[in-house]
């Protein structure tokens, strides 16, 4: 036979005699033991979940002071992890910096830690990487597919094309498109 697990009440219900700020606090912690987050993104969460946007914004700033919501270090996480595992340019990072609510300043400051030559490299290895399955097609057809999933990861034009003519030479394959002035 199996056990009934209580039901739980809504946490919405004004009736309980919950205190709002031990709410929004209990939201946060919750939320921020799946993964970091930005302290827009914990606002938004509270505020979807009905909570006064004061006691959001107070709840926000004691987290801040004790550490728990700190978006510089989490744009730096973000950057370093989104550059390394998905292979994403300095564009990109910055757009989904400020896409999570990070300003300006800090977006630009964590994409810093991406030096060009650290961004090339990357381009070159998911270049190297797609080369191999992209062994049938035309040259043309080769260089937009290359060139494209670049471009859609946030890398300059230039750099693309630059990397995209490297790597196709080194492999040994045509590059007489690429060969002229970029």
């Amino acid at each position: 036979m199996a056990t009934s697990r209580p039901r739980r009440t809504s946490t919405n219900d004004s009736s309980s005699g919950e205190d709002p700020a031990q709410r929004a606090k209990d939201i946060c912690l919750r939320l921020l033991t799946v993964r970091p987050r930005t302290r827009a993104e914990l606002r938004q969460a509270l505020l979807r979940k009905e909570i006064e946007e004061a006691v959001a914004d107070r709840v926000l700033v004691r987290l801040d002071e004790v550490g728990l919501v700190d978006d510089a270090a989490f744009a730096d996480v973000w950057v370093r992890s989104r550059h390394t595992y998905q292979g994403l340019g300095r564009r990109a990072l910055a757009m989904e910096l400020r896409r999570k609510g990070v300003d300006d300043e800090t977006a630009e400051e964590a994409v810093a830690t991406v030096d060009a030559e650290a961004e090339e490299e990357r381009a070159r290895q998911l270049v190297r990487k797609r080369i191999r399955s992209l062994s049938t097609g035309d040259e043309p057809s080769r260089i937009r597919k290359l060139v494209g999933m670049l471009a859609r990861r946030g890398y300059p034009e230039g750099l693309a094309f630059r990397v995209v003519r490297d790597e196709l030479k080194s492999a040994g394959e045509e590059t007489d498109l690429l060969d002229g002035p970029l």
